[in-house]
């Protein structure tokens, strides 16, 4: 491997997903200072990852956008020019870090350097999507603990790709715009997710809410959708709408900042409530779920003052108590 090498990362979604293997930029940085590092990555995510520090270009390719019109000469057209941009570069190292039959494809069309190999996830681990397609085009499939965080399984593949030990938490490199402003707290409510099954109560919104403001916090709620934007509404309603912010719809590039400007997040199992982890602000993450474990904060990774709160029982969300307990453990 050169001291510099040219290195290609494919990892195409989702939210959550790109999150978790931000760390290995800067992992792969502090085992190679001059490296110069790519991602391939879906367009919808591309402003996040062109935050990161020590990342160089970001190639988007609209996979999802492409399978809805696969026949059209405008989508033969863009499938072509990212093929044609991923030859114009040789890479010493191509890693997948999707391990899908979509990313194995995109690895199979980058370029090589001269001696330069292919790395990829060589077996399935607990909770994740595998395909095989991905191990039979990597010259390296490389076998990880099934039982693994999703953070840590990116990080160990890299590490067993170039033979470098994990030796300090993660580090996201995530850039915001904005800082917190200590005169006026900010709190962050995430309370809308891809699965109903994944949402808190209502009620315990509201309720914990008042409490907050009862603190001196101000609150901001966050909306994808009409069905989340409804909600917001009516949470804000019953708590005060003097004390609570409503944001309109986004693009995902000023979320970021947005979130930049918040002391603390709770929220449910989504991708927003991953951004906080990476934003490293002070947050609380709801699973109805015991899936915590892989792919919530952890206080290995140095998130002390980050923490799961799982319900008692699959399916069930964390109670009210539960919550209040873990935001005593956290707040600033």
């Amino acid at each position: 491997m050169p001291d510099e090498p040219r290195i290609l990362i494919v990892k195409l979604s989702s939210l959550g997903d790109v999150i978790h293997a931000m760390p290995v930029v800067a992992d792969l940085r502090a085992r190679h200072p001059g490296a110069h590092i790519d991602w391939v990555v879906e367009p919808g995510f591309a402003p996040l990852l062109r935050r990161v520090e020590g990342l160089g270009e970001v190639i988007e390719c609209a996979q999802r956008r492409w399978r809805k019109r696969w026949w059209s000469a405008e989508v033969r057209r863009e499938k072509q020019q990212f093929r044609e941009r991923l030859r114009t570069q040789a890479y010493d190292a191509v890693i997948d870090l999707q391990g899908l039959t979509k990313s194995a494809l995109v690895v199979l069309s980058a370029r090589l350097a001269p001696g330069g190999l292919r790395y990829a996830l060589g077996n399935r681990t607990e909770g994740s999507g595998w395909e095989a397609p991905t191990r039979w085009v990597a010259d390296r499939p490389i076998e990880i603990e099934p039982r693994i965080h999703v953070v840590d399984r990116s990080r160990r593949l890299c590490a067993e790709a170039f033979g470098t030990e994990i030796d300090a938490p993660p580090r996201f490199g995530l850039q915001a715009a904005t800082r917190p402003d200590p005169a006026r707290p900010l709190m962050v409510l995430v309370h809308g997710t891809s699965r109903d099954d994944k949402l808190w109560p209502e009620t315990h919104w509201i309720e914990f809410g008042r409490r907050r403001v009862g603190e001196g916090w101000h609150l901001a709620l966050p909306q994808a959708d009409a069905v989340e934007a409804e909600r917001a509404a009516r949470i804000a309603a019953a708590i005060g709408a003097e004390h609570c912010t409503l944001w309109p719809r986004m693009s995902l590039d000023a979320i970021v900042d947005r979130f930049g400007a918040a002391q603390a997040v709770v929220g449910v199992d989504s991708g927003l409530s991953h951004l906080a982890v990476a934003l490293d602000r002070v947050h609380l993450q709801l699973y109805n779920f015991p899936t915590s474990w892989r792919t919530g904060p952890q206080p290995a990774h140095g998130h002390h003052h980050q923490l799961s709160v799982e319900g008692a029982a699959a399916g069930e969300p964390p109670t009210l108590e539960q919550v209040e307990q873990a935001w005593r453990q956290v707040a600033p």
